[in-house]
């Protein structure tokens, strides 16, 4: 029984002549390239069908001019424009001989090869099929399915092994020849995946700028084990900054990288990260060491001096690192296991590593372990976390409590379509390294009626709020801790007030939410709309109860905005609830385009009328007195698709100014280009007229300007001016050009930022330069440019924006979501 023919392996042969770091470069853009083919389309080839994953199920049909055979064991010749068609795969040729004995086979003149990945023109192409023996001449190729192109004098295929001789690769178009990768002699063994490149060059236009005498690499989509690309910059602090990265594929599912990492001014950096990934979860560690450090010993008053902050007692120059876990583990379809762990070796680590203002402002990390629970109609865990100090002007006392455990649920059903019911309920326990902690239980039970159509809504609701402790300590300690963190003396009077370690709480919460919508159809400057006006009353009704002396273990004032205005307590966490007697009214209107169904514009406003005192207060906390609260306006405006403007203003009777000012526009330019401008004003909270220096009323007040301007289809300028107005400083400002082509790219940008808490500046200088479709080289400008410059990719503005960091709740620090979370 003779073997049946079957097409050559070429599609192998041009796995050899692709690198190993190559990149995928499904993430590049092409849009400046021209549609140039080095293989155009094969007119007389069929449209690929299927895949690889069908080809070898797949008969192969043989059709030619002329079919001639002397004999059973003579050679079959097929010539005049034969073509063999297996699935996806097309073979074209002007005459093929095969014999089925021997296996032999030759193609001779314009032989064209295709399949759903690649086209490929060769001169000549022979082997032996029983010895799988393979000789392919002067070949040309053009990927598919991702860009690239190229060709080779030769290729030798011998089972798994093969060898490419004289081979080129490139995205660019075959008319723009801008970069192009060359190597003499390639070798593969696809039974290992992999491949060694022999005397490979980066040719610049015609300019050799890379040599490699040996390099090994990958040709399949497996994971391997080499060198990543190296980061590069130079700046004030740091001097030069090389970072090399190195990949450890240690198993399918687990992998490592290390990050060695010198600083010409500082010294050696270890960094270290682990990855793995099973059936049910996941996880990363990482951490670094700096076995010396020379920063410190440059600047020994930052860390010594008591008037910078709290001093330490010796030079953080030794043995300096950091420490970061994330893992999860799926328990069943309802519940899960999560952990975030973080350390760090010194209060002032984050300043000393990081280069965004999120690192410098980060004052604590936060530890936390927990498994959780969702289902239809609750959620709820139990979890436990702890607090690191990570800024070196505070000291333990401003650290939250530890919660030791935190068991907590959340239930909420409809029983039906006017009638709701649930409960939140919290037990834990807090701790302190400085301060006594206690355990707390709070449970509130609700119950809601919601009354609702299409036009209007009413949603009375009902809930009991009954919350107890079990402090630590006695009368006299409670007391005289309390003087020590809000000022004043110990009286007898005050240890009274603490005498009773166990306490509670027990008040109704009563509410009424309610709402009518009214629309109508308009049109302005010739454009239809649909018109809405919305008016919305909110009472809320709460007895006051005496709570001065219950302690404040995760409990902080919430910021007056808009949300504010329709909740039934102005205080995060349970240790305060405010006592309530008022009415919220608030007007929205809407501008919706019935062209597109986009919003074109929103406004509102709203206001609280108490008619009563509110005297539920944090320590050193000034009573709400019964009339108006602070007006809150927020507008946005989107008049076609370029401009987006925003503002949100609360303007206060009380002082007759405003507390809140919040504006920013943007425009978008051709060619993905963008520009922002903001406005952000704020009145310290704490502020108390006619007793504190006026100097004190602003908390902040800062203007923010970026953008991305495309000067031309190749060129465009990058920047941003980040400046506070009230401490009169500069906190960012970044330049930088770009220049892209085909299949080049690079970025030059210079970048100031604030370096530690005291102020001060510092400059690095970042260059990137980009092969597409092969890599890059330098400082990832682009994460640097994206955190800075909204829109700077146009996704941003229509998912979450990119964040270097995961904030965490209760006045955590910040663990940075990328490897090095100190960048």
């Amino acid at each position: 029984m003779h073997r049946p023919l079957r097409l050559l392996p070429l599609s192998l042969c041009i796995a050899l002549a692709l690198p190993a770091h190559a990149a995928d470069g499904d993430q590049d853009d092409w849009g400046l390239c021209p549609i140039i083919d080095v293989v155009p389309v094969f007119e007389d080839a069929p449209a690929p069908v299927g895949g690889i994953e069908n080809r070898g199920s797949e008969p192969t049909d043989i059709d030619g001019g002329q079919l001639e055979r002397a004999g059973t064991a003579e050679d079959i010749v097929v010539q005049d424009n034969v073509r063999l068609n297996r699935g996806d795969q097309f073979l074209g040729t002007d005459k093929l001989t095969y014999n089925a004995e021997t296996g032999r086979y030759s193609a001779v003149g314009n032989v064209r090869y295709q399949d759903s990945g690649m086209r490929i023109l060769a001169e000549r192409a022979e082997g032996d099929q029983n010895a799988d023996r393979h000789r392919i001449e002067d070949v040309q190729y053009q990927l598919t399915q991702r860009r690239g192109n190229g060709g080779a004098e030769r290729i030798e295929l011998e089972g798994a092994r093969g060898r490419m001789i004289g081979s080129t690769y490139s995205t660019c178009a075959p008319n723009q020849r801008a970069w192009e990768l060359r190597a003499n002699k390639i070798e593969i063994d696809t039974a290992k995946g992999m491949g060694v490149a022999r005397n490979a060059t980066v040719r610049i236009g015609k300019v050799p700028v890379l040599y490699v005498p040996w390099f090994m690499f990958p040709v399949d989509d497996q994971r391997r084990t080499g060198l990543l690309y190296p980061q590069l910059s130079m700046s004030g602090r740091n001097g030069f900054d090389y970072k090399q990265p190195i990949y450890l594929n240690l198993a399918p599912n687990y992998d490592a990288t290390l990050y060695p990492r010198i600083m010409a001014d500082r010294g050696g950096l270890l960094g270290a990260e682990f990855r793995w990934l099973y059936e049910r979860g996941k996880g990363e560690v990482y951490g670094n060491w700096m076995p010396s450090d020379k920063l410190p010993g440059d600047e020994p008053d930052r860390y010594l001096n008591p008037e910078v902050g709290f001093p330490v007692s010796s030079l953080p120059e030794k043995n300096r690192g950091q420490f970061a876990l994330s893992a999860s583990h799926n328990i069943n379809s309802a519940w899960y296991a999560n952990t975030n762990l973080g350390w760090v070796s010194d209060t002032h680590y984050f300043e000393d590593f990081s280069s965004s203002l999120y690192g410098i402002s980060a004052y604590s990390i936060r530890s936390d372990a927990g498994v959780y629970g969702r289902g239809r109609f609750w959620s709820g865990g139990v979890m436990a976390d702890h607090y690191q100090l990570a800024d070196y002007t505070l000291n333990e006392t401003n650290l939250p409590f530890d919660r030791l455990p935190r068991a907590f649920v959340s239930w909420s059903q409809p029983f039906t379509p006017w009638l709701q019911a649930g409960v939140d309920a919290e037990g834990a326990r807090f701790e302190h390294q400085e301060f006594l902690g206690g355990t707390r239980l709070d449970v509130k039970p609700f119950v809601s009626v919601p009354l609702e159509g299409a036009s209007w809504f009413i949603r009375p609701k009902l809930a009991w709020r009954y919350t107890a402790y079990q402090l630590d300590g006695n009368a006299q300690t409670r007391a005289a801790e309390f003087v020590a963190r809000n000022g004043g003396t110990v009286t007898p009077e005050l240890i009274q007030q603490f005498q009773d370690n166990n306490l509670t709480r027990s008040l109704p919460i009563t509410s009424i939410d309610a709402g009518v919508y009214f629309d109508r159809n308009t049109t302005f400057r010739g454009t239809s709309y649909l018109h809405t006006l919305e008016p919305r009353l909110y009472y809320l009704n709460v007895p006051y109860r005496d709570q001065d002396n219950f302690p404040v273990f995760d409990t902080g004032p919430m910021t007056f905005s808009w949300g504010q205005l329709f909740r039934d307590n102005r205080y995060t966490g349970a240790d305060r609830q405010m006592d309530a007697n008022q009415l919220t009214a608030a007007l929205t209107t809407r501008f919706i385009s019935e062209e597109d169904g986009r919003e074109r514009l929103a406004a509102s406003i709203g206001q609280i009328q108490y008619f009563d005192d509110s005297r539920v207060t944090l320590p050193n906390q000034s009573t709400i007195e019964s009339g108006k609260s602070a007006w809150v306006a927020d507008a946005s405006v989107s008049p076609n698709d370029r401009w987006n403007l925003g503002a949100t203003y609360i303007w206060n009777p009380k002082y007759r100014g405003e507390d809140f000012v919040s504006a920013r526009v943007r425009y978008l330019f051709e060619r993905g280009g963008v520009v922002n401008l903001g406005y952000r004003y704020r009145r310290n909270a704490a502020f108390r007229e006619g007793i504190d220096p006026p100097a004190f009323r602003d908390q902040l007040e800062q203007a923010d300007f970026s953008f991305l301007y495309p000067i031309n289809e190749t060129w465009s300028v990058v920047g941003r001016y980040y400046y506070s107005i009230l401490d009169k400083k500069e906190l960012e400002t970044i330049a930088g050009v770009q220049w892209e082509s085909c299949c080049l790219a690079a970025r030059l940008v210079g970048r100031r930022y604030l370096r530690n808490r005291d102020g001060e500046l510092d400059t690095r200088i970042m260059f990137e330069f980009e092969l597409k479709g092969l890599g890059s080289a330098g400082q990832n400008t682009e994460r640097v440019l994206r955190r800075g410059i909204l829109g700077y990719d146009r996704d941003d503005l229509y998912l979450v924006p990119p964040t270097s960091t995961q904030r965490l709740n209760n006045g955590g620090g910040q663990v940075e979501s990328t490897p090095d979370p100190t960048l």
